[in-house]
């Protein structure tokens, strides 16, 4: 019975750990880690971005641990579990399980892999990227056809080196772009059309650009009828707009100019406008609080209540206050952290805050070296109109005290718990030999 109760805890523990374990040769990916092993790292890396209960994630995990094997010593092959590491997916439109990207020379934007779920096909593709690395680090270009070729063929799309645009067709348009997770900007094009081909390579240079964010693709609408009847394409060249999840009838005309920034700023616009609310990280330690807020214009944080002063409902109305603020100001890309009063006394010094009473909040510009602090109340109007003037550059700072980025002290992640006064020891006095009269 004991071993079966073992066997039960085991497996639970294992459950909860994930799908990987030390064992395997995929790493284990989290906020703590994934800056400085795969963004700042010269490896190439293929990342899925999962979630424990999902069934597709599941079946891949022994052809995943597979290619993991394959390619150890080559590139690394990492996983990230969405459902505790939720902000590592967030800047890479992670919205569906699993998600696998491969981060190749360019960590900053991440392909997206499409291929076959299989170890062979991740291998490959992962092969390949590492290909592209070695010949951008030599100076050379990768072989394949030039684009110069598709001028006029009907062909715009491909996956010759310097070409991200996606070559869409009748067969794999509503696979692609169609309910994808995605964002998608579709031009549909004629080969004999002068218009279309002064686009094309301001077409590809936006797809480069916002690789990793938002996908570009061209349809030839000449041979291509199916599609571009649905859309009662009747002029070229003809953009539209498809946000995740879109339908046929979802789809929205392009407004924006034919120059690449014309389009990256028109795409990105509208990224912003899809791209889930920042997560509120909680502070634990250093390399968290980093990563979240070295990087952004501004990093909100805010000094919540100790546990004891504020329990676990208390907190996580808090904490629902904080995610509605991040939702309205997710445009703005900043980063929001909190951790429990008095728990960073360096933190808080370096604010001027704390000390006296809870909740408090502050916005610090790194870059700047300035701060401000939310002078009205720490509810939901006050802490609006606190981040509406931030965001319009107004509101009183002061520079920051102390050098370089505040210190963190390491802590305890918050189990989601009520807090509990420690127990208080019994004494024992029967050991004591006292008389009479000293009791």
């Amino acid at each position: 019975m004991a071993l079966i109760k073992l066997f039960i805890a085991t497996l639970a523990i294992t459950t909860v750990c994930g799908m990987y374990s030390k064992k395997d040769d995929v790493v284990e990916l989290t906020e703590a880690n994934f800056q400085s092993k795969v963004i700042n790292s010269d490896d190439i890396w293929i990342v899925e971005f999962y979630a424990p209960w999902c069934g597709h994630c599941k079946n891949l995990v022994p052809e995943y641990k597979k290619a993991a094997s394959a390619l150890k010593g080559i590139a690394k092959v990492g996983a990230v579990d969405m459902t505790q590491h939720q902000s590592v997916g967030g800047p890479y439109n992670v919205q569906g399980f699993p998600t696998l990207k491969i981060f190749g020379a360019d960590k900053k934007k991440p392909i997206d892999f499409n291929g076959q779920r299989t170890a062979q096909a991740i291998a490959d593709s992962v092969l390949a990227e590492a290909k592209k690395a070695v010949s951008a680090r030599l100076g050379g270009k990768s072989s394949g056809g030039g684009s110069q070729s598709n001028s006029g063929s009907g062909k715009r799309g491909g996956s010759g080196s310097g070409n991200d645009v996606v070559e869409l067709t009748d067969a794999n348009f509503e696979e692609l772009v169609l309910n994808s997770k995605d964002i998608w900007l579709v031009e549909f094009f004629a080969p004999w059309c002068g218009h279309c081909k002064s686009l094309e390579p301001q077409w590809k240079a936006a797809a480069s650009e916002l690789k990793g964010k938002v996908r570009l693709g061209a349809l030839d609408a000449t041979v291509h009828t199916v599609v571009a009847n649905k859309f009662a394409i009747r002029g070229f060249p003809t953009i539209k707009y498809f946000a995740p999840g879109s339908d046929v009838s979802d789809a929205q005309d392009y407004d924006g100019g034919r120059q690449s920034s014309d389009i990256v700023t028109w795409a990105t616009a509208r990224a912003q406008e899809n791209m889930p609310a920042p997560e509120i990280l909680e502070g634990i330690n250093q390399q968290v609080v980093e990563d979240a807020c070295k990087e952004k214009q501004l990093c909100i944080f805010a000094f919540l209540p100790h546990i004891l002063d504020c329990q676990a409902e208390c907190r996580n109305n808090y904490l629902a206050m904080l995610k509605e603020q991040s939702e309205k100001f997710k445009k703005n890309l900043w980063g929001w952290i909190w951790v429990e009063g008095a728990a960073q006394p360096a933190l808080e010094e370096s604010f001027e805050v704390g000390g006296f009473g809870y909740p408090a909040m502050t916005a610090l510009n790194f870059r700047k070296n300035k701060y401000a602090v939310l002078k009205g109340s720490f509810g939901k109007d006050g802490i609006h109109e606190f981040l509406r003037d931030l965001s319009y550059g107004k509101g009183r700072t002061s520079s920051l005290r102390g050098d370089g980025f505040p210190k963190i002290q390491k802590t305890e992640k918050w189990d989601g718990k009520d807090g509990a006064l420690p127990a208080e020891d019994d004494i024992d006095l029967s050991d004591i030999d006292l008389d009479k009269t000293e009791l």
